[in-house]
């Protein structure tokens, strides 16, 4: 896979070198022709229209030529000057010629002058005619240069294959070079991260070594994802073996009142039984079964929190009135009736939008496990604020390893005496208060008591 990554890669470099080597040529040899092409242009064919148009100056009386006085005034704005010739070469008049200008041309002369600058480097020399005459004109500083080149055909593509090859050739292999040393540095990361993908898709979640560079923080978030999915695995199979217990404490659960059930009502087929052990028996079947109600209502419950599938009928409460009627409502429950409940509020009315039914079951658990999980002498205060309820007790408080775990649904204290519940009251209290976008928190020591703090969402006036 690590040879694959790097020949991918090095193939790849190759190739854009050679893209760009031919378009960089391309766009170099047309950008030279362009300008080479438009600067002659631009220069050369200004002169050669002036020195085809100067014919107009050039008067010719009885096979005598003259330049007129705009003809000269021209020459001299120019700074061009001017040999006029009859049929044999003869220099017959001039204007402004040099002093190396020769009085006669041979056509020999007058071809190496046209091209090569035989007698002024800084002097284009032009030629034009008018009936017999011939007329040089010759203008200095003049931006144009002409050249002769012979050039071979064969030889020229032969030359310029050959270079081209080299040229070619060292560029592929500087580029196989560094892209090798490149690729080799680019892939390994590479193949290091697709290896720690597939550890991370087989459940491997060891730590990687971190390489330096641009990875890192690739190498830093892989490692982070590891650590996660790693704790959701351990947490997954936490859950999973709480949730088997729990399921097993729940099947134990039912079938104690199912066999009081079975039992009870195979007396009541006995027709020995009084009126009263008929009734005894039958109120017996009935605790049972609303046992087993409760214990089924509650499966059905903590799933629908689970999924967050709770409907809420909200309704504006005055909650320090309802509180004071749950507290009421504990006292005067028979198995309460003598307990030390302290109520007290910051306010007559602090009202929030909530659903009755459930909060009271949030309440009444926290306000019930103060009073059940401690001795019967306990003193517990509630105590309603602006955005809380506080359920404090002086008991003998939770211990810590039951604290960590206290809200998880399968979870059931070891320092419990009662266990009659069915070990989802806490989580189901808490997924309530969370459903109606509060939170709650539990703090407590042991020997010194327990406080539960209920927190509500600050609501937003309209």
């Amino acid at each position: 896979m690590r040879w694959k990554l790097t020949s991918r890669f090095l193939l790849s470099v190759i190739s854009i070198v050679i893209i760009v080597i031919f378009v960089n040529t391309a766009i170099l040899i047309g950008f030279l022709i362009f300008q080479q092409v438009n600067n002659y242009n631009a220069s050369a064919y200004s002169e050669e229209r002036f020195v085809r148009e100067f014919q107009q100056y050039i008067d010719i009386s009885n096979g005598t030529p003259s330049i007129s006085k705009a003809g000269l005034q021209q020459l001299h704005q120019q700074d061009a000057w001017i040999q006029l010739l009859d049929a044999n070469g003869q220099v017959i008049d001039a204007h402004f010629t040099p002093e190396k200008a020769p009085s006669h041309y041979a056509p020999i002369d007058l071809i190496q002058v046209y091209k090569y600058k035989e007698f002024d480097r800084d002097t284009t020399v032009y030629m034009g005619s008018k009936e017999s005459i011939s007329y040089l004109i010759g203008i200095k500083g003049s931006g144009v240069s002409r050249y002769v080149f012979h050039i071979s055909g064969s030889s020229a593509l032969q030359f310029i294959g050959k270079f081209g090859l080299l040229i070619v050739i060292a560029d592929l292999l500087v580029a196989a070079l560094v892209g090798w040393l490149f690729g080799r540095t680019l892939t390994k990361p590479l193949y290091a991260m697709i290896e720690r993908i597939r550890h991370l898709k087989n459940r491997e979640h060891m730590p990687s070594k971190m390489p330096g560079g641009v990875y890192k923080p690739v190498f830093e978030n892989l490692n982070e994802v590891s650590r996660d999915l790693a704790a959701h695995e351990q947490e997954r199979k936490r859950l999973e073996m709480m949730r088997e217990e729990w399921i097993s404490n729940v099947s134990h659960d039912m079938k104690t009142p199912l066999a009081s059930i079975r039992g009870y009502a195979e007396l009541l087929n006995d027709g020995t039984l009084t009126p009263h052990e008929q009734t005894e028996y039958a109120q017996i079947i009935e605790k049972q079964s609303l046992h087993m109600q409760d214990l089924l209502d509650d499966l059905n419950l903590t799933m629908r929190l689970r999924h967050q599938q709770l409907p809420l009928s909200l309704t504006e409460v005055n909650m320090v009135q309802f509180i004071r009627e749950i507290v009421i409502d504990t006292l005067n429950t028979p198995q309460y009736e003598q307990a030390n409940i302290e109520f007290n509020a910051a306010k007559d009315v602090i009202k929030h939008h909530i659903d009755e039914h459930f909060m009271r079951r949030a309440v009444m658990n926290f306000l019930h496990n103060a009073l059940l999980h401690n001795p019967s002498d306990v003193s517990v205060n509630v105590h309603v604020d602006d955005h809380s309820i506080t359920i404090s007790d002086n008991g003998s408080g939770i211990a810590a390893e039951d604290l960590e775990h206290i809200f998880e649904r399968y979870y059931r204290g070891t320092n419990t005496e009662q266990t009659h519940g069915t070990g989802l009251g806490t989580a189901i209290a808490r997924d309530i208060i969370e459903a109606h976008g509060g939170t709650v928190t539990i703090t407590s020591e042991e020997q010194q008591g327990t406080t539960v703090s209920i927190q509500f969402q600050v609501e937003k006036k309209e």
